[in-house]
């Protein structure tokens, strides 16, 4: 099989071929024309130096006489019969005049012998009686030789024409496609070298335009991807440095020197501990990627808030954790797994910081979905807000403790904001308060 034909190949081939066809049959039928024209023509001459010869004819007592005008056209052959005799005979090949002699009988007609003569007979009739016949032979020699002429020169004219057409159909395509050419070049550049570049050929409004419109939107697709692929691979080297850190400083210091079997006991716990966050942060990050993939369905938060804040609040016993929520539903395009890994961070920094009580207020404005942490806790410092979604840091209530790793509120930021929603520090007269945010969802739809 050979190698395949290119558009712009196919296309001059499809020109060319209607353009021949349409030609072909231009010409085809200017000679079938000329050519019936022409015995049209050669026939009434023939016809008109009969008609004249029989104008002449004079019939006296049953006799013919042809007295010779004036004005004959010496050139003309004419025949003249009484019957079957011949008055007046051209001068003629012995063919020709015996072709002529076969008309002397039967109706006015022509008779084309060997397309080399055209005769045309006419009888001569006086009182309804026919008395014989006139001849005429007219040659034709000039009309094969015009109709020739014709043919070759409307082929060569086709020819010349279809010649033009294709070269000129050649350079128009050449130069309709150079565009497209030029895109497939800078396309495959950009994906290498630079893929935020764009065609950015402006609205829209023929083929062209169109494509290039579509190879933008490709173009966004692929980069809006890689970005999605760098942000997840920095967002998960990001989350698991902290705790593989801490890991392998612990075993660093347990295998040191030798150590009691409680010192080892609790270099493990501490190694498990942190494992368990890198096994958490992965399965958030995940679902996070998952999400920013696919479509979901909206959802109600609402028994994902009560099981978050059941769960939560039996690992803090000491904590009253009291939940107040709508009794109509509340719909975010959120996977429940996802949205509990939203939520539990700031559950657990409520209930690890609050002293006695915790409040979680669910609700919704029309446009989005809230959900309001608030302890009873030291709360955040105003020089903190901005610091506190930072991976590793805790701030001052946290270090003054000693508990927690400062993962939990930078992940639980990043898996808000891959669900088109936000955390932030809440207003609080006393204690902490942190609000999570998500776009609210119609009922039925997918995101």
């Amino acid at each position: 099989m050979g190698r395949p034909l290119g558009i712009r190949t196919r296309l001059l081939a499809a020109i060319v071929a209607a353009i021949t066809l349409a030609l072909a049959v231009g010409v085809g039928t200017f000679n079938v024309l000329l050519r019936h024209d022409l015995a049209n023509s050669a026939r009434s001459l023939a016809k008109g130096q009969a008609q004249t010869e029989l104008s002449t004819v004079q019939v006296v007592d049953g006799r013919i006489f042809s007295p010779e005008p004036p004005d004959r056209v010496t050139t003309a052959q004419l025949w003249v019969f009484q019957g079957a005799t011949a008055i007046e005979v051209p001068r003629v090949a012995a063919d020709i005049d015996a072709a002529a002699r076969t008309l002397l009988t039967g109706p006015e007609r022509s008779l084309r012998f060997e397309e080399r003569m055209l005769l045309y007979a006419i009888p001569i009739v006086e009182r309804g009686i026919r008395f014989g016949t006139v001849v005429s032979a007219v040659s034709l020699e000039p009309y094969e030789s015009t109709e020739h002429a014709a043919l070759i020169g409307s082929v060569l004219l086709a020819v010349a024409l279809l010649t033009s057409v294709a070269l000129i159909a050649r350079w128009m395509l050449s130069r309709a496609l150079q565009p497209v050419a030029a895109m497939t070049a800078n396309a495959a550049a950009w994906s290498d070298h630079d893929p935020a570049r764009r065609f950015a050929v402006g609205k829209p409004h023929d083929e062209l335009t169109r494509l290039g419109a579509t190879l933008d939107t490709l173009l966004e697709r692929i980069s809006a991807s890689l970005r999605h692929e760098q942000r997840f691979t920095a967002e998960l080297s990001h989350e698991l440095r902290t705790p593989l850190a801490r890991a392998k400083g612990e075993t660093e210091l347990a295998l040191r020197r030798e150590r009691s079997p409680e010192e080892y006991r609790a270099a493990l716990e501490t190694v498990d501990r942190n494992l368990d966050e890198m096994t958490a942060t992965v399965e958030s990050l995940l679902a996070a990627a998952r999400h920013e993939a696919t479509s979901t369905e909206a959802n109600d938060i609402r028994d994902a808030v009560q099981h978050a804040v059941t769960a939560v609040a039996a690992e803090y016993p000491s904590v009253h954790v009291r939940l107040t929520s709508p009794d109509r539903p509340v719909l975010v395009a959120v996977e429940p797994d996802l949205f509990a890994s939203m939520l539990r961070p700031l559950l657990e920094n409520a209930c690890r910081y609050g002293r006695t009580a915790v409040a979680v207020n669910v609700g919704d404005d029309g446009f989005s979905v809230w959900v309001d942490v608030v302890d009873d806790g030291p709360g955040v410092a105003s020089d903190e807000v901005s610091r506190i979604f930072e991976p590793g840091y805790r701030g001052r209530a946290g270090t003054a403790v000693g508990r927690g790793s400062g993962l939990g509120l930078p992940l639980a930021r990043r898996l808000a904001a891959s669900a088109g929603g936000e955390i932030s520090v809440g207003p609080a007269v006393a204690g902490g308060a942190f609000i999570l945010r998500l776009p609210l969802a119609a009922a039925g739809t997918r995101s």
